[in-house]
């Protein structure tokens, strides 16, 4: 995957909120946290490198590219941090002013015919089937008209932290869809299982709220 473009953007976007919470939520130094974020940026570029192109319909080239992000912050700090404090920081790092603003946007979109359809789609892609590092799932609509559940049977972040030895570290990335789901507004988050924690799928149901 080329840096150009999207990747690029993530890094422009998130590199100073990443570096602030280095300091206020896993309490490095500025010094620290500066070398860290130095650091981070060309293992980032060498992460991608090395990941092949998503397709163009495939929606979640965005979903490993964080992922990537986050993987070369943490290759980058002098102190693996535990699943615990990694949830802190990957959420308040990357709820900035951009992404709940683009929660807002899509959450406004949710549960509408163009949702839907392109959540259909995606099930219909199954990108991962040519692309380890994306996603493969089935679109399940609640028979109550409550709401949907994708159900992912393959999943990109899984694969590049397995490969990076930092799968245990999976959880902490899992928990921001509950936090963008209630930025969204419009829908609340339940899950089961996930493939982190050895459940047979991850179930990402969304309830209509109220």
């Amino acid at each position: 995957m080329q840096y150009i473009g999207m990747p690029l953007g993530m890094w422009i976007l998130y590199k100073r909120s990443f570096r602030t919470h280095l300091q206020t939520t896993l309490g490095c130094t500025k010094q620290e946290a500066k070398a860290v974020t130095k650091e981070a940026k060309p293992k980032y570029k060498q992460i991608l490198a090395r990941v092949p192109e998503f397709e163009k319909e495939d929606r979640f080239k965005m979903n490993l590219v964080n992922c990537a992000l986050l993987v070369a912050f943490v290759r980058s700090m002098q102190t693996r941090p535990t699943v615990e404090a990694l949830t802190r920081f990957y959420s308040a790092a990357m709820m900035n002013a951009p992404t709940r603003w683009f929660c807002r946007m899509s959450g406004k979109q949710k549960f509408t015919e163009k949702d839907i359809r392109a959540m259909r789609q995606t099930a219909a892609l199954r990108a991962a089937d040519r692309n380890p590092y994306s996603w493969n799932m089935v679109f399940l609509s609640y028979p109550d008209g409550s709401g949907y559940e994708a159900r992912f049977t393959t999943c990109g972040i899984c694969t590049l932290m397995r490969e990076e030895g930092l799968f245990d570290l999976v959880p902490a990335m899992c928990r921001l869809d509950y936090t963008m789901s209630d930025a969204g507004g419009r829908s609340d988050f339940v899950r089961q299982y996930t493939l982190a924690s050895g459940g047979p799928y991850c179930d990402c149901g969304y309830k209509k709220k109220g």
